[in-house]
């Protein structure tokens, strides 16, 4: 699958390497592994590529001078093109949101699709910043169906979409499964990967919901994926569940570790306690 847009490749190798803070609130999002301090990401590789880009916590944080960066999700990837476009009229559209923002007008604004990609990246990031807890859900016919939450900014004062664009046009966006995006990194390249959470024999809530996306199978998938990867020369970092059927994938391939963390993702403060996630390693 992949999803027509045109890459940004006129890229300008003494661009500024300064982070960008992401714009989106991503369930699973990895700000807090960078704040960790942990090593994610080689001092030196060629391109880079991640396949599950999300909000981009990694790849705004490091800033890297050629990039591929992919993922699934239609809307997600149509926003950061987007940006990359004409951040000045989604900023323009988003503050247009903030002085409208109310329960009535956001359910409008849910319910009803936006009619060019500049209205869609706003609405998408609109809808991502008031609706509750920053979740990605859509339902059977494809439509995003999070109820409205308690946040009521819309324009951050953390905002710096003119150097977002500037940093979407030294690489290529798409919209592709992740095996287009393992497939074409070489020799040199680095990959980091930070796929939905799904495990075997485990069906909480959360998992569910990513098993419809993410199945077991597409965990093999992305394992033997990244075996071929590495093969090639390429360097790999991923994250996945801490849990033994992912210990067991994985079993003897790379550097495996425990990273403790604080869990965000529930409702209730009783469901926000702490929880770990795996980092690990391979072809460093």
């Amino acid at each position: 699958m992949n999803c027509s847009g045109v890459d940004g490749l006129n890229a300008d190798p003494s661009h500024s390497k300064l982070p960008v803070l992401p714009f989106l609130k991503w369930a699973g999002g990895k700000r807090w592994l960078i704040q960790s301090g942990i090593k994610i990401v080689p001092d030196d590789f060629n391109y880079y590529h991640e396949p599950f880009v999300g909000g981009g916590a990694v790849f705004f944080e490091n800033a890297p001078q050629q990039f591929v960066i992919a993922d699934l999700n239609k809307e997600l990837i149509s926003c950061y093109r987007a940006i990359r476009s004409d951040w000045k009229q989604v900023t323009r559209l988003l503050q247009q949101h903030q002085k409208r923002h109310s329960k009535d007008y956001y359910y409008k604004i849910r319910d009803n699709e936006a009619r060019s990609e500049i209205g869609a990246a706003a609405r998408f990031i609109y809808l991502n910043r008031t609706c509750w807890n920053g979740l990605y859900r859509v339902n059977l016919k494809g439509k995003f169906n999070v109820p409205k939450g308690t946040k009521t900014k819309v324009v951050l004062e953390t905002d710096d979409f003119e150097s977002i664009s500037e940093r979407l046009s030294h690489g290529r966006i798409e919209c592709q499964d992740f095996e287009a995006t393992l497939q074409n990194a070489r020799n040199g390249d680095f990959v980091f990967i930070d796929p939905p959470y799904t495990v075997a024999h485990n069906m909480n809530a959360f998992v569910k919901y990513n098993e419809k996306i993410f199945s077991w199978e597409d965990q093999i998938r992305l394992r033997d994926a990244i075996l071929q990867s590495v093969n090639r020369g390429v360097k790999v970092t991923a994250t996945n569940a801490d849990h033994p059927s992912i210990q067991n994938l994985y079993h003897n391939l790379g550097e495996i570790h425990s990273i403790p963390r604080q869990s965000v993702i529930s409702g209730n403060n009783i469901g926000r306690g702490g929880t770990s996630e795996l980092l690990m390693k391979f072809g460093w």
